[in-house]
């Protein structure tokens, strides 16, 4: 909750900390409220835009019902300092926030506006506001999450017994949620299927609303006092507490205007737009890319319904036919790759409300290890695999890894090697993903754990021989594991098992340089196998949860990783193949490779059986 509270509005301190923190926060802001208070006026309202994802100007209906027969607007963004000191989100995470938040002040600034800041807790902070701005009107985007649910249904009560009129939008999802559950039967639709069946019988998503002008904020602009930077101002890293020394340059800018920048080069691409294929995997492949959008979705400083009409009237214009709106709502729908984004959400509202009754009838589910040396060691990206630690090293380092990396190191820390529970996975991501976003985050952690939505638990990559097939000269490994970097190809994924000469070369003895593997891939996926097969043959024989669900769509996801030809492919592995782990060689019999990806036709057949699963749950009883 309180990851999510940083993002969202503020979070719950120790009650001695909040009071003086709050009274530090109340001395500074009355001050300043007082100073510019509005003076009494009988037309139009005072009103109060309240961002909190939805960093943007455009396709921004709350911000514009804010604007609306207003004469006077403030565009408020509530941060709680004394959390941003001592939560566990990650410094690129809030470097991300804070130049979107500067973005916005600068685009403000432009329609002779200011972006406040304001430092305390929404609940702390609204009365206040209310009372010393004259605030008769608040707005603010919808949120679907239940954390965001409960906080805005306290603001509201809030805002209803001080005479202030709440305006709320939809503007982060494409479609209505609570529309999809409605139409369900006032259940979320747990299949992909089903799910697609539902919004194949809505209207399309609503179009985007143009941005707020300089026109509309001329007759509403509040006064701006000559201290707002100091007041009001967006602060820095530091002055939130973050040591910023050794810090790296922003891989991924935040801010409004960096998104729609983006988003044009992103659809440059018009081959891809017309065939919507998916592109090749390579070696580049896993580096961030200039057009990625990711985490200016997540942060809302990019609409989703914009980059949803973009791409569909650049298609049209490619393919110069239009196709049937269902056809166009499925092939925008998935080339945005957008389904997870709005049919997690809809689990997670399910699965909070169904706790309690899920625990009194379910049958055991995977005991997790609780090993906190496994852990660290993957997320310090110690585990001695080097395809493994490069992975968490980029994730560190730019807060950003491709979703095919984002598969290999979760089923490595889960059902994969190390037996840890997905729930610790998604701490971790929370951290240090850009993009994490509270119910996809959990959602895909269920998911790569075979935990829910997807059963195919047998299906597990390997460590050495994913990475091998992705990037065979070993680049990326070099990149951002650079003791590493004087092995040849032929070693760098499994440098255990390079001769000592050839360590000594790389100036990188393993075992003292770098680790030794934590654990023997062969061994751990075949006992882990094991111990899925058991819960499944327990699950088998329940009807009616949740983890009985399945989303066929997402086995695509899985295909093999197709590298690009190059000079070094040839030389990249031994005639031999790749060598076992210490400890045991991998079994003959297993054409996994100790779990590798499973071959094309492997694959098709599975994702058939996937299709053929029942699209509904089955209902509960005997």
């Amino acid at each position: 909750g309180q990851a999510r509270g940083a993002y969202g509005g503020g979070a719950v301190a120790a009650p001695a900390v909040r009071a003086v923190m709050a009274a530090a926060a109340a001395a500074t802001a009355s001050a300043a409220a007082a100073a510019q208070a509005p003076a009494p006026r009988g037309d139009g309202a005072s009103s109060v835009h309240w961002f909190r994802k939805g960093l943007r100007l455009h396709d921004n209906p709350a911000l514009l019902a804010a604007v609306r027969g207003a004469h006077c607007v403030r565009c408020v963004y509530i941060l709680d300092p004394w959390f941003a000191a001592s939560s566990s989100v990650g410094i690129n995470r809030w470097r991300f926030l804070l130049q979107s938040l500067e973005d916005l002040d600068r685009s403000l600034r432009k329609l002779n506006s200011r972006l406040f800041v304001v430092r305390g807790q929404p609940a702390d902070v609204f009365p206040r506001l209310f009372k010393e701005w004259g605030v008769t009107r608040l707005t603010f985007e919808y949120d679907s999450e239940p954390f965001g649910k409960e906080r805005d249904a306290a603001i509201m009560k809030m805002a209803k017994e001080a005479g202030v009129e709440v305006v709320t939008e939809n503007s982060h999802t494409l479609y209505d949620l609570d529309k999809i559950i409605e139409l369900n039967g006032q259940k979320p639709p747990l299949t992909y299927k089903r799910f697609q069946a539902i919004i194949s019988r809505m209207e399309l998503p609503r179009k985007p609303v143009g941005s707020v002008t300089s026109q509309q904020m001329e007759g509403c602009q509040a006064e701006i006092q000559e201290s707002h930077d100091e007041t009001y101002g967006v602060p820095s890293l530091e002055e939130l507490g973050f040591p910023t020394e050794g810090l790296g340059p922003a891989v991924w800018r935040g801010g409004e205007t960096e998104a729609l920048a983006r988003l044009d080069k992103h659809l440059e691409r018009k081959a891809w737009v017309a065939s919507y294929e998916r592109p090749r995997m390579n070696a580049s492949s896993l580096l961030a890319s200039p057009t990625g959008l990711s985490p200016y979705l997540r942060f809302g400083c990019l609409s989703c319904r914009l980059f949803y009409y973009r791409l569909w009237d650049l298609y049209r214009k490619v393919r110069a036919v239009s196709p049937p709106a269902r056809s166009r709502r499925t092939r925008v729908f998935r080339a945005g790759q957008s389904a997870c984004r709005e049919a997690f959400p809809l689990a997670k509202v399910w699965a909070l409300s169904r706790d309690s009754e899920a625990e009194q009838h379910a049958p055991t589910l995977p005991v997790w290890a609780t090993s906190v040396a496994s852990l660290a060691k993957w997320a310090e990206g110690k585990t001695g695999f080097p395809w493994i630690d490069a992975i968490m090293a980029q994730l560190r380092q730019e807060g950003w890894i491709h979703h095919l990396a984002r598969h290999a190191v979760a089923c490595f820390l889960t059902r994969g090697d190390l037996w840890v529970s997905w729930e610790s996975g998604v701490r971790v991501f929370d951290e240090l993903l850009l993009d994490a976003d509270f119910s996809v985050n959990a959602g895909s952690w269920m998911w790569l754990s075979c935990s829910a939505f997807f059963q195919q638990f047998f299906h597990c990559y390997c460590p050495v021989g994913f990475g091998r097939r992705t990037d065979p000269s070993g680049d990326y490994i070099r990149r951002y594991l650079p003791k590493l970097k004087g092995f040849p190809s032929r070693y760098i994924y499994e440098p255990w098992n390079a001769p000592e000469s050839i360590q000594k070369a790389a100036k990188c003895i393993i075992g003292v340089d770098y680790p030794r593997p934590i654990v023997n891939h062969a061994e751990a996926s075949r006992l882990n196998i094991e111990r899925m097969k058991q819960v499944y043959q327990q699950l088998s024989r329940y009807r009616g949860l949740c983890l009985l669900a399945s989303v066929p769509s997402c086995v695509e996801d899985l295909s093999t990783p197709v590298a690009e030809p190059s000079s070094s492919q040839a030389g990249s592995s031994s005639s031999a193949g790749p060598r076992p782990l210490p400890g045991g060689p991998a079994s003959p019999k297993r054409k996994l490779e100790a779990a590798e990806e499973p071959p094309g036709g492997e694959l098709s057949k599975r994702a058939r059986v996937a299709e053929s699963l029942p699209s509904e749950l089955p209902s509960r009883g005997v």
